[in-house]
């Protein structure tokens, strides 16, 4: 049966509007209560972004865990895998974190992991989703339990960052941007510690201004000030510092992709899970080194799955996801940066170096909005076009066409060689879709 709640990365909507009303939040903490309430020591750690709506959805959580009979602990403004190495390495069954990642301010979430660091699976999610509506139709009332944040437990994920660190980043200039998000004091905090003089952006949240033209989506004003500082590198993270873009001292641009290759080549695994939409030019670098490339569903938690099925240590997805599993079980962007640092740190070369093997495929991604929903394979205009572009790019490039999980759009990711061939071959396929789905 579909999830009506649970999304690719837990529940997701706009503050304070179903499902983030405080109906269904505390439902949600109740039905997560019950079933931690079944253990030895039932406590579960929530943090949560800057967003203005997370001290209210944290309240509104520890009081349904508190109806269950369940201690909530609060760690305040963390990261999403600080949640998760909390929930791991600490006395708690779950940890629960308020954040929608790098949506605008309005919108927030709820995501969960288990005493294991790892999101729940999905027949978890389903049963806390029949009992969730189990509870709303209850009509239970909302009663918010107040909080306090305890400052330990920041400092016990920032402890393990700095534990993975090998070196010294003394004399390096290293430019930040936290997206006014949940790095915004430990991210400067942690690499300062590491010798690093550090000069920081995107660090003064209100609230409302998490990834507001910075982080991780809009890199170009970290670009910018990594040029304009000479720094030696730059990092942008996203609202929940879960993702990390990089900027290289010449201002490169070093995405997802880029940080697996980089990575991959120090590890040497014998393959790198990323996603279907991971460049053919991570693919073609990698296989030159006698790597391999484990393609998966778009979404962080397909890439861990199959890291986890295949035993591999390295995965991630280009927009910035990459999954260190010797070190945590879901991306870290801080993680990220340590590691891509410490490499090129400890080689002497620079990320331009580093990359400079990488030959990146041009891609063009086209949203398609339908009114009417049909398989693809149903639509001879829409194969005809894709078997053209196949045929035309042949192993230099690649399609895929695939429905959003939450909107009605069909989502069109062409690559080939040349961007304007890639464009022409994209817009047709989109159109065709267009023309059958209207």
């Amino acid at each position: 049966m579909p999830r009506k709640l649970f999304g690719t990365d837990g529940i997701r909507g706009v503050a304070g509007q179903p499902p983030l009303d405080p109906a269904t939040v505390f439902a949600f903490g109740a039905a997560l209560g019950e079933w931690v309430a079944h253990h030895s020591s039932p406590r579960v750690v929530i943090g949560m972004d800057t967003r203005e709506s997370g001290p209210a959805l944290a309240a509104t959580v520890a009081g349904g865990l508190a109806r269950a009979g369940v201690e909530a602990c609060f760690a305040g403004v963390t990261t999403t895998p600080g949640v998760a190495y909390l929930a791991k390495t600490e006395d708690f069954v779950a940890g629960v974190m308020i954040s929608a990642s790098h949506n605008p301010y309005q919108d927030n979430g709820l995501k969960v992991f288990d005493h294991t660091g790892f999101k729940l699976p999905d027949a978890q999610e389903h049963r806390l989703e029949e009992r969730i509506f189990a509870l709303l139709a209850q009509c239970q009332s909302p009663v918010p339990l107040a909080l306090k944040v305890d400052p330990a437990y920041d400092r016990h994920y920032s402890d393990h960052l700095a534990s993975t660190f090998h070196g010294s980043l003394a004399g390096l200039k290293i430019v930040l941007d936290c997206a006014n998000g949940a790095a915004s004091e430990i991210g400067p905090e942690l690499f300062e510690r590491l010798g690093a003089q550090v000069v920081s952006t995107g660090c003064t949240p209100d609230g409302r201004n998490i990834n507001l033209h910075c982080g991780a989506l809009h890199v170009e004003g970290l670009r910018e000030r990594v040029l304009a500082e000479r720094g030696d590198f730059g990092a942008a993270f996203d609202g929940d510092a879960d993702r990390c873009i990089l900027v290289s001292g010449s201002g490169k641009i070093i995405d997802g992709d880029h940080n697996m290759l980089i990575a991959a080549r120090k590890i040497r695994p014998p393959a790198v899970v990323a996603t279907v939409m991971s460049n053919l030019g991570l693919q073609r670098a990698l296989s030159a080194d006698g790597i391999g490339l484990i393609r998966t569903a778009v979404g962080d938690r397909y890439v861990i799955e199959e890291m986890v099925r295949s035993g591999l240590p390295l995965g991630g997805e280009q927009s910035g996801h990459v999954i260190f599993r010797q070190f945590a079980t879901t991306g870290d962007g801080l993680l990220t940066a340590l590691r891509i640092f410490e490499i090129a740190a400890s080689s002497g070369l620079t990320l331009d170096q580093l990359t400079e093997d990488f030959t990146s495929y041009p891609q063009k991604l086209v949203n398609v909005r339908f009114k009417v929903k049909r398989p693809i394979e149903e639509l001879p205009a829409v194969q005809a076009e894709i078997n053209a572009a196949e045929q035309e790019f042949g192993d230099a490039g690649r399609v895929l066409v695939r429905f959003s999980g939450t909107e009605p759009l069909a989502r069109v990711m062409v690559e080939g060689p040349t961007a304007d061939r890639v464009d022409f071959r994209a817009h047709a396929i989109a159109a065709a879709i267009e023309a059958a789905m209207s």
